[in-house]
């Protein structure tokens, strides 16, 4: 069956010069990389290669890098290994809209004695910096923030908010996932004491990651047994997947400006004809600046399930919100934040782009949208009700 894919927000399709290579290291180079024979030597100098394509991408030194299995690892990673080493502050300062990931551990963490400080948003899905300033104590051990939304894809002033956490002697730690593949992240410039990446976000391989850790910061790890990762992240190395991320960091640091680009001019072409063509049609977060691969459009007084198993039947593959995150039937949590009414919440859709779709992928979703959400509403008892 022809598809046309745009939930590349919850992944993408692995690059094929990606997979290509990771293919041919699975054959080669499939020693221990702490081996001292030929064989590990080799995987130990392409984990070295990786490690070097990662900092360059990121302005970062290579002793910086960690590698890890994805983004919610390096999350839970840089969060309990900064918190570990400076057990007497139990402060932590995060948002409303977080990623599961990150939602989830503090939620976790609030039951171990430590004392959560959410931050809000506005409509617009932005924070008050204010706020944030003012919400930091001396107690505070670390503020963990998103670059970009998940879900709208509105991104955050992370030198300003850097700049703010800096003043303090909070640490700062930033999941940067959705943000890599369509803004430069400079751990450097925003004043990061820790980032976290998601290699299948930006056409990496799934189970591949990386936590950037400024060097000097006190840390802790949270698992033992050997030295790999310098000793903060212990076990054998996955080579392949290792060697997959650094070819896409590679990659990416050549095309991300220019394929952000076009992406915006399909994006925006989308939503101005969507809403031009179907009533009570909503862009969330449409004034902030957002990654220019996400848009989140609620259809007013629909659910979003049965939208998106009309829009599979046609041919279109979107999400309802973060991918981790789908069995819920509540609205989302990141629309409710943003004060969004249950009429639009319930009909979300994030539709999410990425270098592989085409203007005739975008022609596809604007001939196959409008029906399927007129016919969906001309079965909805709160749509008829409206409409009177």
């Amino acid at each position: 069956m022809e598809f046309v894919y745009v939930d590349n927000n919850a992944t993408t399709q692995t690059g094929a010069e990606v997979a290509d290579l990771m293919n041919q290291i699975q054959q080669q180079a499939f020693a221990s990389p702490s081996s001292l024979h030929y064989p590990g030597r080799l995987a130990r100098k392409l984990i070295d290669d990786a490690r070097e394509q990662a900092a360059s991408c990121l302005s970062v030194s290579p002793g910086e890098i960690i590698f890890t299995s994805g983004g919610t690892e390096s999350c839970h990673l840089g969060i309990l290994g900064i918190l570990k080493a400076s057990p007497d502050k139990r402060h932590i300062v995060t948002s409303s809209v977080e990623h599961l990931s990150v939602k989830s551990l503090c939620e976790k963490l609030e039951k171990q004695e430590y004392e959560v400080t959410r931050l809000g948003v506005n409509e617009h899905g932005l924070l008050d910096l204010d706020e944030l300033s003012s919400s930091i104590r001396e107690d505070t051990a670390l503020v963990s923030l998103l670059a970009a939304n998940h879900e709208t894809g509105v991104i955050w002033p992370m030198k300003e908010i850097g700049e703010i956490v800096a003043a303090t002697s909070a640490r700062l730690h930033v999941n940067a996932a959705i943000a890599m593949g369509w803004i430069e992240v400079n751990p450097t410039e925003w004043q990061a004491d820790a980032v976290s990446i998601s290699g299948h976000k930006f056409h990496g391989p799934k189970g591949s990651g990386l936590l950037y850790l400024r060097k000097g910061i006190r840390f802790s790890p949270l698992f033992y047994g050997g030295t790999q990762e310098r000793a903060r992240r212990p076990g054998t190395e996955n080579t392949p997947a290792i060697v997959g991320l650094g070819k896409a960091m590679e990659i990416l640091s050549r095309r991300r400006t220019g394929d952000a680009e076009r992406i915006r001019k399909l994006r925006d072409r989308f939503e101005t004809e969507l809403l031009n063509s179907i009533p009570e049609c909503v862009v969330h977060g449409q004034e902030s600046e957002r990654v220019t691969n996400t848009s989140n459009v609620s259809f007013a007084y629909i659910d979003g399930e049965a939208i998106l198993l009309a829009l599979s039947k046609a041919g279109i593959c979107a999400s309802s919100g973060s991918a981790c995150s789908t069995s819920m039937v509540e609205p989302s949590y990141v629309l409710r934040a943003m004060g969004k009414p249950d009429s639009l919440a319930h009909g979300a859709i994030r539709f999410s782009f990425s270098r592989a779709n085409t203007e005739n992928e975008v022609d596809h979703l604007l001939q196959q949208i409008p029906p399927v959400i007129e016919q969906l509403r001309a079965m909805s008892p709160y749509w008829q009700k409206r409409s009177r």
